[in-house]
């Protein structure tokens, strides 16, 4: 069975089994995630359908962001896979499930676990893209609004004068995490990658700074150079 005919069986299934706990964890995230770790597997020798299976299934338990077990979403998730793979899927490896649950417990910045194989390091890379570039800055703020959080602090959107709150105001997540995410990448590609997507963040950040200013046709350079660390 080829690659293409695995995904479609996982494509299948996901769609008649998953409901998606939130606009950033639906199958066109699934589907995303495998399209960019096959381009971070290019001339790599990995298992591709490891890694094919733990993009499709990395977000199968999605606890929200405000849960109180957040940190077990993606241990939830391998156990989950597991099952569902011995269930669903008898026919696949029974040899590629421990490597498969292994990259989609370490696919989570707040599970802590490291990843430890090509795989899953991959896997970890292609889902933290996601929260980058255009489709982070729609993810955040989508998953913001529906916890009930506001936009940004109006007296203090840069936190200058305050400590960051993520929490509270959608545009701290940037700096909290999402800015910090190039140096946590795995491979050289993701770091690329990555590095030019927080880019694309920080210029965000610097043309809302403008906006807010009363200034429609710039950006500010004070926020680039505040903030343009984050992309090096």
């Amino acid at each position: 069975m080829t690659i293409n005919d695995w995904q479609h069986r996982f494509d299948v299934w996901i769609r008649h089994h998953f409901n998606h706990a939130d606009a950033a964890h639906d199958v066109s995230h699934f589907r995303r995630v495998w399209k960019t770790a096959q381009t971070l597997m290019q001339g790599q020798q990995v298992d591709a359908l490891v890694i094919l299976t733990a993009c499709y299934f990395h977000d199968i338990v999605s606890l929200p962001k405000n849960h109180p077990q957040r940190h077990l979403s993606s241990v939830m998730a391998a156990q989950k896979t597991a099952d569902v793979l011995g269930k669903d899927f008898p026919d696949y490896p029974q040899n590629a499930i421990p490597a498969v649950c292994h990259a989609i417990e370490a696919h989570s910045f707040s599970a802590g676990i490291a990843a430890q194989t090509l795989e899953a390091k991959i896997v970890q890379d292609a889902d933290r893209l996601e929260s980058l570039g255009a489709i982070g800055l729609a993810r955040v703020f989508a998953v913001s609004g529906s916890l009930g959080v506001a936009l940004f602090d109006g007296d203090d959107p840069f936190a200058a004068q305050r400590e960051l709150d993520d929490r509270a105001y959608a545009l701290d997540h940037f700096r909290c995490k999402l800015l910090k995410l190039p140096a946590t990448m795995q491979t050289e590609k993701g770091r690329e990658l990555a590095r030019s997507n927080a880019d694309f963040l920080v210029h965000y950040m610097a043309k809302l700074s403008a906006e807010l200013q009363g200034d429609f046709q710039h950006i500010d350079d004070d926020v680039l150079r505040r903030f343009g660390s984050y992309a090096l």
